[in-house]
């Protein structure tokens, strides 16, 4: 009766071990894999739009004139709450092309403040278009994670970059 219950015991025991070394087995690649999900990734900084022109070039101050972005934010903006609890907006400017030259790329910054004219959001945008002289577009921009309680005074889009054909 001695021998049974120790062959019992003795196999208790090897299937405790068992059954801990597979746990740990399964758990250390889970824990891996939540740890490189989870880790920040390096901030590779706003997109930014292959030769093109930008502020500080005395050739760029002149296009600025003549490629116009129209944006009123009461009627080119909309906003929206999500299931997850977060506001979306998005804003929709129209580029118009004045310089007698094709555009083939446009850079655009969109800022949205409070009332102390801090910066809440900003996104930079780049889109790859076509745009010959007099011609319009709109482009939209999509801003995601505003808390519900951020205050969205007011909504700036500028021109950072252009690139011609």
């Amino acid at each position: 009766m001695s021998y049974a219950k120790q062959n019992m015991e003795e196999a208790d025991a090897s299937r405790r071990k068992i059954f801990i070394i597979i746990a740990l087995v399964v758990a250390l690649p889970i824990a891996g894999l939540v740890y490189w999900v989870t880790r920040s990734s390096p901030q590779s900084g706003p997109p930014r739009l292959e030769n093109a022109l930008r502020p500080g070039s005395p050739e760029f101050e002149g296009i600025r004139e003549r490629v116009v972005v129209e944006f009123d934010p009461d009627t080119d903006a909309t906003e929206g709450e999500r299931a997850l609890g977060d506001v979306v907006m998005t804003m929709t400017p129209t580029i118009r092309n004045f310089t007698r030259r094709p555009i083939n790329g446009l850079e655009l910054r969109a800022i949205v403040v409070d009332l102390q004219g801090q910066p809440v959001q900003e996104k930079t945008v780049v889109r790859q278009v076509e745009l010959e002289n007099n011609e319009v577009t709109q482009i939209p921009i999509t801003m995601e994670g505003f808390k519900k309680t951020d205050t969205r005074a007011n909504i700036k889009i500028e021109l950072t970059g252009v690139r011609f054909k």
